[in-house]
């Protein structure tokens, strides 16, 4: 089997989650790209204050989102090669490319990869949104902070973008399911 697996979904989706426990079945290391991302970054120039600026004027975080993805793209193509035979779970725009060009960098990059897996609660998108954004609330409130509808707004479009199902060569959808049951449906679909 071709060890390396990615995981790709919205936020919420429990990428992080399931990656560890899969990580754990499988005695794999996990990489999680948010994790990781910063240094990757700097290596081409990434400038948070401007990326801060952005975000803080009237472009909001879509535009910071648009200054990010050349970065993202740098940043998806170095793991895959400095992380092989890994369990790794891209952030949730890591997967999510309106711009062609970056967008075809990333399905090359993850050409040679038979296991990435796109993760969502449903297959209808709006139930998708739905249980996410009731995820999302949950997770926003036991940091303490206060809850973005930017955040949701951000989160349906990951949701309902192409790109995740052009690039996930399997969907998991894991509705009304626990974290292992999840992984062990995983397992059972890895390409051997």
């Amino acid at each position: 089997m071709n060890s390396t697996i990615i995981l790709i979904g919205p936020l919420g989706a429990g990428k992080s989650t399931i990656g560890h426990l899969l990580a754990e079945k499988l005695g794999l290391p996990q990489c999680s790209v948010d994790d990781i991302r910063w240094k990757y970054y700097e290596e081409i120039g990434y400038d948070k204050v401007l990326a801060s600026k952005i975000a803080k004027s009237n472009q909001g975080v879509q535009g910071q989102l648009r200054y990010s993805k050349p970065f993202e793209v740098h940043a998806v193509e170095k793991v895959l090669s400095d992380y092989s035979y890994s369990v790794i779970d891209f952030g949730a725009s890591n997967s999510v490319y309106d711009d062609e060009l970056l967008f075809s960098r990333i399905k090359n990059a993850l050409a040679p990869y038979p296991n990435v897996i796109l993760l969502l609660p449903s297959s209808d998108p709006e139930e998708s949104v739905k249980i996410l954004n009731t995820r999302l609330t949950q997770i926003v409130k036991a940091k303490g902070e206060e809850i973005n509808n930017e955040l949701f707004d951000l989160n349906e479009y990951f949701i309902k973008h192409p790109s995740n199902y052009r690039l996930a060569k399997i969907v998991n959808y894991t509705k009304d399911k626990t974290p292992e049951e999840i992984c062990n449906e995983i397992f059972q679909k890895l390409v051997q």
